[in-house]
């Protein structure tokens, strides 16, 4: 690693991201799986929801790299995706319509202020109504590939509900393995929208946000009959995500969209100091 190594931190709809421009390869790619875990260590790094890598594309204006906050390398992230997208953009890596290589395939986007609309992969492996054996009082669910995989829960009290618990049965049941799952308990709001609160496989717990997981909501919720695209989600955090697809028999969808803010919070420089892995090492006399 090349340190001092410059960085932003970023928002998207509360989901949050250290952004790197490592086209210069500051990073390789043999130290990127630690160099994430340990930056996005809250109060002893940075902290983070997860870590954007962008890298130059022979065929796009960039490629990326995600890495959970645990490490783990991730096909996708939706509110990553839309602010990596406003990076490129202000570092004048694309313009404000741009195209970006993923694991999950090539993500188009169009950066307008602080708004960011990307369109996503055409989701996979689309099921409704799968039952479950031994997972408490949960008998069956509904599940849906939005370029990670999540599983898709409506519940009748959100507040009432134990996401980490829950969450964290479903992430590991033998249903999703070996890849785990993401896990997203969604209500139906007397105005249409839907109230999502997500466990994240790789943060391995609740986040603010989950933009790929408020599109497995809105699709799900479409397939069900509940909602009809646009779909306006409203994760914890407060901020709302408009999702836009055509929902075909199947239920399958294509041209996915999803539209909300991307925030940039601060600037700043990591130094050594902000990898140190064993900080019980230092003891006070």
């Amino acid at each position: 690693m090349k340190f001092p190594i410059p960085f932003t931190k970023m928002s998207g709809a509360g989901n949050d991201f250290i952004i790197i421009d490592n086209r210069e390869q500051l990073i390789t790619h043999g130290e990127m799986s630690r160099f994430a875990r340990l930056v996005c260590r809250r109060r002893l790094s940075v902290g983070a929801d997860g870590l954007v890598l962008l890298e130059n594309s022979p065929s796009a204006d960039f490629r990326w790299q995600f890495l959970n906050a645990d490490g783990s390398l991730a096909e996708m992230c939706g509110n990553a995706s839309r602010c990596a997208a406003r990076f490129a953009h202000h570092r004048g890596i694309a313009g404000p319509e741009m195209v970006f290589e993923t694991l999950a395939g090539r993500i188009s986007a169009r950066v307008n202020g602080m708004e960011v609309d990307v369109r996503m992969t055409d989701p996979l492996d689309f099921r409704l109504n799968i039952p479950i054996e031994e997972a408490g009082d949960i008998d069956c669910c509904h599940f849906v590939n939005t370029g990670v995989p999540h599983v898709v829960l409506f519940v009748d009290d959100p507040a009432a509900t134990d996401v980490e618990a829950t969450g964290r049965l479903l992430r590991y049941h033998r249903e999703f393995m070996p890849a785990g799952t993401n896990v997203n308990f969604v209500h139906s709001l007397a105005d249409g929208r839907l109230a999502v609160r997500t466990y994240e496989r790789g943060v391995e717990a609740e986040t603010l946000a989950c933009g790929t997981g408020c599109v497995a909501a809105a699709l799900v919720g479409s397939a069900l009959g509940i909602v009809t695209s646009p779909v306006e989600t409203l994760p914890i955090s407060g901020d709302r995500l408009t999702i836009r697809f055509d929902l075909r028999e199947g239920p399958a969808a294509e041209n996915v969209h999803m539209q909300g803010p991307a925030h940039e919070i601060y600037q700043g420089e990591l130094t050594t100091e902000a990898i140190i892995e064993n900080a019980d090492t230092y003891k006070v006399n």
